[in-house]
């Protein structure tokens, strides 16, 4: 499982023309969920963006997280992440996760971020919808973040 983090002074997610969801300063996060991951890999990753600390302190060192800072979150989901174009012109997404073991695992991911920062704080895309992400990044900072089993595959 990836994620892309950005942190955003504002995120915006529309779907057919339609606005569904808004943030202010926080994160937007595009997950990327590929065969095999587990619920396992979705609360690691969850709870690693939960206390992520990217946001400036007092001194402007990066040293605060979300709750620091009362920031939100607009997660969405994002198969392309596991595109592989390393052969010709055309991605192929083979690696990703079939939609119906993705959407529970993307659910699980959301879910465990609403216990740890509160369901107030954590939007949502909406899973397999052709989505418009409007992103203002902060810094800019972006953060790739794999789950560990990711990384032993």
């Amino acid at each position: 499982m990836r994620v892309v983090v950005q942190r955003v002074s504002s995120g915006r997610l529309t779907v057919e023309g339609a606005e569904h969801a808004h943030i202010g300063t926080g994160f937007v996060i595009l997950l990327g969920i590929k065969q095999g991951d587990t619920k396992k890999d979705a609360e690691f990753l969850a709870d690693k963006c939960a206390g992520l600390r990217v946001f400036g302190d007092s001194q402007g060192k990066m040293n605060t997280n979300l709750q620091d800072v009362g920031g939100s979150i607009l997660a969405v989901s994002q198969l392309t992440l596991y595109a592989d174009a390393q052969k010709g012109n055309r991605p192929s997404f083979i690696l990703a996760s079939r939609p119906e073991d993705a959407e529970p695992l993307y659910e699980h991911f959301v879910s465990r971020l609403r216990e740890r920062l509160g369901p107030e704080r954590v939007h949502t895309g909406v899973f397999g919808a052709m989505m418009e992400v409007t992103i203002v990044n902060d810094g800019p900072v972006t953060i790739i973040i794999e789950s560990p089993s990711t990384t032993t595959h």
